[in-house]
Parts: C-alpha cells; sequence; structure tokens
C-alpha cells in the first residue's frame, strides 16, 4: 500500500534493473527499515537481461522475459513511472507531478541505448535495452530475411550472431578493424570476427554508417547501401545520470560520482551502469556496464543502506533543507565495492569470461592452445590488469585473483602452457 505523501520512505530505489533489485534485497536482508519503494520506468516486472541479446533472439526461449526471484515483501514496486525531477535537500523526487519522500535514496538508474546520427523521420531502427526493445526485434526478426547491426560490442556481436543463427541473412558494421579491437585488442578481435562469420554473419569492418532513409535504407561511408529487412543499432550506452545534473551530486559524464561504498552523498547511493565510483581495490574511479557487477554494486549500496541511519529534514516545517546527514554509522560496518569487474558473453556458441578494471591496458599478451586461448593484459608497470578467456577456466579463476592482487606479469609468465604471443594491436 502506497504511503501518504507527507510520509517519507525509509529507503527509496530508482530502477528495477539487476542493480536495483539486489539492492532491495540487500537491504531487505540486513534488516533495513521499510517500506521500500521501487519506481521503474520499465513495464515488465524485473527480469533477466543477459537473454535478450541471446537465447531469445535466436529463438530458442519463449518470448516472455525470465523474471528475476520474487521482491521482497516489504518492497512496493511502480513499473512504467518515470522520475522527471529531484530535489535532494528535501529529500523529494517527483514521478507524473507527484512528490515522493524518501529517508535514503539508492540511484540504480541504468542506462540507455544510444541512437545513431542522422537517421531519417519513420526509418526503422531497433534498439536492445529492455524486454519491450527485445519484443519488437524479435517479433520483426521472425518476418525478416536480412538484418545490419550496427556496432561490435558485445551486444552487437551477440545479437548479429544469434540473428544468423535463426537463419537470417546477417551483416555487421564496425567502424573497428576488427570487433572489439579497442577494448580487448586485435587478437581476441580476430577470434570474435572468426566465430561470427562461422556463424554466418557478414563483416564490414572498417565503414561507418552514414545515414539512414526511411523505412531502412542505409548508407555507409564507403559508399555502399544496404537494405535489410531489419536495422538494429547497437553502439554504446548512455548513463542516465543527466536527472541528477544541478543537484547536490556530482555528475560526471552522464554518471554519478561515488565512494568505495558506493555513497554519492549523505543518505544517497548509487550502483550499476549510471555510478563512476571509486574501487576499493583498484584504488580509482572506474567505471562497469556489467550485469554481474550491477548486482555486486546492489548489494554493497543496499547493505549501506541498511547500516545507516539519517536525519531528515521536516521543510514542511521550515527546518533546513540541506542534504540529511548520517548519523551512528559504524565506519567498519560498512562494505565496499571490492569485486573485480567481469563478465561472459555467448557470441554464437562460444564462451567468453573476462574480468578486468576495464579502464584500459598497454600490453595484451596472448598464449594460444588447442580449442582455448588466454589473452594476459598489463599496464605500463607490467601489472595484470585483466583477462580474457576462452575454454580456459583456470586461467578464469586465477586472472581473477592475480589483477585483484596487482600481480607482476613476470607471476605468470614463469607457469605458462602455450604458445605465447604479444598482441600488436593491443
Amino acid at each position: 500500500m502506497a504511503q501518504h505523501s507527507s510520509t517519507p520512505y525509509p529507503l527509496v530505489i530508482v530502477g528495477s534493473g539487476p542493480a536495483g533489485v539486489s539492492a532491495a534485497r540487500a537491504y531487505v536482508d540486513a534488516g533495513g527499515a521499510g517500506p521500500v519503494l521501487m519506481l521503474t520506468s520499465d513495464v515488465d516486472h524485473p527480469y533477466e537481461r543477459p537473454p535478450l541479446s541471446k537465447e531469445l533472439l535466436r529463438g530458442t526461449a519463449e518470448p516472455e522475459p525470465t523474471v528475476l526471484d520474487e521482491l521482497p515483501d516489504a518492497v512496493e514496486l511502480r513499473r512504467g513511472v518515470t522520475v522527471t525531477r529531484a530535489d535532494l535537500g528535501a529529500r523529494t523526487l517527483w514521478a507524473a507531478e507527484e512528490p515522493i519522500r524518501f529517508e535514503r535514496l539508492i540511484l540504480a538508474l541504468g542506462a540507455r541505448p544510444v541512437p545513431l546520427p542522422d537517421v531519417e523521420a519513420g526509418a526503422e531502427v531497433h534498439l536492445l535495452r529492455s524486454f519491450a526493445d527485445a519484443r519488437r526485434l524479435v517479433t520483426s526478426a521472425g518476418h525478416a530475411r536480412s538484418a545490419v547491426v550496427v556496432g561490435s560490442g558485445f551486444i552487437g556481436c551477440e545479437a548479429a550472431a544469434s540473428l544468423a543463427l535463426r537463419g537470417v541473412d546477417t551483416t555487421l558494421v564496425t567502424p573497428d578493424g576488427v570487433p572489439q579491437q579497442r577494448r580487448l585488442g586485435g587478437a581476441a578481435g580476430e577470434r570474435i570476427a572468426e566465430w561470427l562469420t562461422g556463424a554466418g554473419v557478414t563483416l564490414r569492418t572498417g565503414v561507418r554508417v552514414s545515414g539512414i532513409e526511411a523505412p531502412r535504407t542505409i548508407h555507409l561511408d564507403d559508399g555502399v547501401t544496404l537494405a535489410p529487412d531489419l536495422i538494429l543499432a547497437a553502439v554504446g550506452i548512455e548513463p542516465g545520470g543527466s536527472l541528477l545534473e544541478g543537484t547536490e551530486l556530482t555528475v560526471h559524464e552522464g554518471r554519478i560520482v561515488a565512494d568505495e561504498h558506493l555513497a554519492a552523498a549523505p543518505g544517497v547511493w548509487v550502483a550499476g551502469d549510471v555510478s563512476r565510483a571509486r574501487h576499493a581495490v583498484a584504488g580509482r574511479p572506474i567505471v562497469v556496464e556489467h550485469w554481474g557487477d550491477a548486482l555486486a554494486m546492489g548489494e554493497v549500496a543496499g547493505a549501506n543502506a541498511a547500516a545507516t541511519t539519517v536525519s531528515v529534514p521536516d521543510v514542511a516545517a521550515g527546518q533546513s533543507s540541506a542534504l540529511a546527514h548520517e548519523a551512528d554509522t559504524d565506519e567498519g560496518a560498512l562494505r565496499s565495492w571490492d569485486q573485480v569487474p567481469g563478465f561472459w558473453s555467448t557470441i554464437g556458441e562460444h564462451l567468453l569470461k573476462h574480468s578486468a578494471w576495464g579502464d584500459g591496458h598497454a600490453t595484451a599478451r596472448v598464449v594460444e592452445r588447442p580449442g582455448s586461448f588466454t589473452v594476459w593484459y598489463a599496464d605500463e608497470e607490467d601489472r595484470l590488469v585483466g583477462v580474457l578467456t576462452y575454454n580456459a577456466d583456470d586461467d578464469a579463476a586465477r586472472g581473477r585473483e592475480l589483477v585483484a592482487a596487482g600481480a607482476a606479469w613476470s607471476e605468470v609468465s614463469g607457469d605458462l602452457r602455450g604458445e605465447l604471443r604479444t598482441d600488436g594491436d593491443a
């Protein structure tokens, strides 16, 4: 049951993705006071998102959302609601002009897909972020004989392989020389390219989209024109933190800045794609955009919200509208974000595992073995900052530990099995 608008919720969570759901569970599990209000612009109940670009698009899963575990009873979920304004000093959000007061706030706003520029009005270009997006895409794929996927990030690669495997003549367009070259290096990109072409995808690398005409005509900057039955743009995401610009929070390129406890301000926490948080182990702010990391961050934010007592001003009574202050909080009881970021990506029939800080590398060394490979990433001081594996689970587990420890490359180099080479396109 909704509270009276003048009564603040002990906790309001904005966002129903993995970060928001994980935060709600952690808060309740830690004994946080209820009720908890979760606001989301999504019309569906919280669901698993990784299948959207894989099993669902491939046609091997039912076109219904895989619902996450039920939310705790203390959580009131409002779907299809957009937060339009925030006054953090007054501890108030507005959704559909309704004021919603809170004592604590967790911002798990997620991100939106970046649309392609120079798209004519009426052109049919799909994006893939929500289940509503996936429904439309799957419906179109069911009638399509040809498709063009723009972008060679993980969503683009996964979706292109899935479309091809369901029998759609699929072309992937990317300005990179090979898929994922900037993030993973040339050697890994070459492997991904082989997997894509093996699945039936045609690669058009080193080219950009110069414009799209209605309904589905794509012009490339090398002069080629394509007219597929389906277009999917997967060229990146735009974090949702712009809502908080002009408030007491620090927003950097759409992301909300937070400390290692994921606190962005007293009584306000952030988790998931929308965050730019200091990592306790890396010792610097990093950005992550993956499902497992959002779950981990939500857990930290929720637990810390439960461990924090806040004082809320009674603005109506004329009290100060300064941000609520923390009180009686044991610093040692607060959790830190300390998990090494990472993700798994299934491209066709191939599973990649990646653990890394995600803010670049200086050197990539590839260890090749029959049927598997590992890429070790190091910084300018030759300390390990990431590992990518295919069919090498021992390296995946060990690499994650070594990255967390800031180990030197020399701790790996003396115990390698396979052919070692340095990636010249790291």
